[in-house]
């Protein structure tokens, strides 16, 4: 799917359950702010829930059938979805065969970001559902990719607007500093986002303080302080409009990203930093809150 240099469309990975819409509608949205087309991927690998064969076992090629019939459906109703909530949004869908992680992963290589949803299950379930998806996908994907949580339940509504408990004067995003050059990529995308939706920034430098101590933990703190507002700056020159708060807070960073993220707009973090927030390809602190968070995680690969 060839797309004109500045008019890469938004990709989303469709859940095959109709009720599960929350990236969807994420992802629409963010398609119709950017003015970007947005591109539906259903990518199967084994019959759909509804499949049932009409006589002894299914032979191959009932299962192929059923596949792209039952897929057809699915990306119809996906677009019917979208053009119902931003009509001028251009979309189009693809049903793709293979594991979505690298369906979605080859689809990356032309995408302004890829949207996948996650749902809360077990630690075990999640190692071969949702997580099996999100987290090949942002070790491996050359540009963004968004991870939107499923309410605990989805009300019976076509619409999923952004949650009511979040007052309009506290609308914001949080973006997770770690002081290497790796993590400036996340901070550019994070004002962009802040611009686009009209809400403020909060940059977190979280500081984990060494086990037993620190000589001069003002020094430490200071220079955390130093390591942030260098990173950040030049930027609020570029969205003068957005409100920017800079905060270092103690603390293990999937906790503290955890909880900020509790009545954020998204939570933006990179996906490779030395020793910081990611390590090497996708570290335990990416993973982590893109299995905690409260709010959509954006994780925004080093340019």
């Amino acid at each position: 799917m060839a797309h004109a240099h500045g008019d890469e469309p938004i990709v989303v990975g469709l859940d095959p359950d109709p009720g599960r819409r929350a990236a969807l509608g994420w992802a629409a949205d963010e398609a119709d702010r950017r003015r970007l087309p947005l591109l539906l991927v259903l990518a199967q690998n084994v019959p759909t829930p509804g499949y049932r064969p009409t006589g002894g076992r299914p032979s191959w090629e009932e299962w192929n059938e059923s596949l792209h019939t039952s897929g057809d459906r699915m990306l119809k109703e996906a677009v019917a979805f979208v053009e119902s909530r931003h009509p001028q949004v251009r979309v189009s869908g693809l049903l793709a065969e293979g594991h979505p992680a690298w369906v979605l992963r080859e689809q990356a290589r032309n995408a302004t970001v890829v949207v996948v949803g996650s749902w809360r299950l077990s630690a075990l379930q999640e190692v071969f559902t949702s997580a099996a998806v999100a987290l090949p996908l942002i070790a491996h994907a050359p540009c963004p990719v968004v991870v939107v949580p499923e309410p605990e339940q989805v009300p019976e509504t076509e619409h999923a607007p952004e949650p009511e408990h979040v007052p309009e004067r506290q609308r914001h995003f949080v973006v997770g500093v770690d002081g290497s050059r790796h993590s400036a990529a996340a901070v550019d995308f994070a004002f962009d986002e802040a611009a686009l939706h009209g809400s403020a920034l909060r940059a977190l430098y979280v500081w984990q303080p060494p086990r037993f101590g620190t000589p001069d933990e003002e020094a430490a703190v200071q220079e955390c302080r130093r390591l942030l507002s260098e990173t950040v700056a030049g930027r609020t020159a570029d969205h003068p409009e957005v409100e920017l708060r800079q905060e270092v807070v103690p603390g293990h960073p999937v906790q503290v990203l955890t909880e900020a993220s509790e009545h954020a707009l998204g939570l933006v973090v990179g996906t490779r930093g030395h020793g910081g927030f990611t390590g090497l390809l996708l570290g335990s602190v990416s993973q982590g809150v893109t299995q905690h968070a409260r709010c959509p995680v954006i994780t925004v690969p080093s340019a």
